[in-house]
């Protein structure tokens, strides 16, 4: 086998960790650029390109990490990830772990975990390495790693919710949901909604973004109900999609351009939180993106335009 097909074999797992240790598609798509790069200009076939492949983009990921930690800590407003679509990269025995990990409250729990400690998070837990490649691969010894992880799991479990939906139920609430939201049905969405429900929307400062995170679920149907009804005036349609393995939505305006998504947290049988990604920089992978700006305008005047005649 040639390096470049041992290489694109592996490009889906290779991406895969790096969006995982990042939560941006495009710096996930850079580490593994970066990494083919040194592994064609390696004059050495390794023993095992797994092992070498994963070692290299992991610590590709985590310098970017740590370069990017001071932007993160002054990014405006709440930060999200990068909203995917599809993880290339699936493995039936570790279906449960990929897709729990890939979720956007996952990713955020993530995010306030060290560079070192997320990497031995994903690399054990998500992608079930042995300790002996997380510890080639972040340069630390097993002994650190170990200690890395307990760090890491003590994290992840405080904030995980304790009732988390089946993939069946949380397809279920989602379907009733978005007939609810194109119907304008604010009392089918009232009760699909969780009491400590609460909608948080990420716009980085380039686009109008929630000036607080809504909380309760007479604030968040008010706002559901009296925005999208208007943003569908001017013209904006959804598709539904599972965003990071969760129900979600990709909003279009009228001429495709993406405007913005909308992913939904199920607990317990209700949804307990909405999260819009509304920063056109997390959103340019999906297609080229609308003028967030001028929908906001329009959107904010639909309720003046005159009905359509039937």
């Amino acid at each position: 086998m040639s390096k470049v097909e041992e290489f694109e074999e592996l490009r889906p797992l290779l991406f895969s960790i790096a969006y995982r240790i990042l939560g941006s598609v495009g710096e996930a798509e850079d580490a593994v650029q970066e990494t083919w790069l040194r592994f064609d200009g390696s004059t050495t076939r390794p023993a095992s390109a797994k092992a070498y492949l994963s070692a290299a983009v992991t610590r590709i990921a985590i310098d970017v990490l740590r370069s990017a930690r001071v932007r993160r800590e002054q990014y405006v407003g709440p930060w999200f990830p990068e909203p995917l679509l599809n993880d290339p990269y699936q493995d039936p025995a570790r279906a449960a772990e990929l897709a729990e990990s890939v979720s956007m409250a996952a990713l955020v729990l993530l995010e306030r975990l060290s560079p070192l400690e997320r990497a031995v998070f994903v690399l054990r837990d998500v992608f079930g390495f042995e300790f002996d490649e997380v510890a080639e691969a972040v340069e630390r010894s097993q002994a650190a790693c170990r200690q890395l992880l307990v760090r890491a799991r003590r994290h992840m479990r405080a904030g995980q919710p304790r009732f988390a939906a089946a993939r069946d139920e949380r397809e279920r609430l989602a379907s009733r949901f978005f007939d609810a939201l194109s119907e304008g049905n604010v009392a089918g969405l009232r009760e699909l909604l969780s009491a400590e429900v609460s909608m948080i929307g990420d716009s980085g400062g380039h686009g109008p973004q929630l000036s607080k995170p809504l909380a309760g679920p007479d604030n968040v149907t008010r706002v559901l109900a009296m925005a999208f009804p208007r943003m569908a005036k001017i013209g904006v349609t959804y598709v539904t999609y599972e965003i990071n393995s969760r129900p979600g939505a990709v909003f279009r305006d009228r001429d495709g351009k993406v405007v913005h998504t909308l992913g939904l947290d199920v607990v317990d049988g209700r949804i307990q939180m909405i999260r819009l990604v509304v920063n056109p920089e997390k959103l340019r992978h999906l297609g080229p993106t609308a003028d967030i700006w001028a929908i906001d305008h329009a959107t904010r005047h639909a309720h003046r335009l005159p009905r359509s005649p039937e």
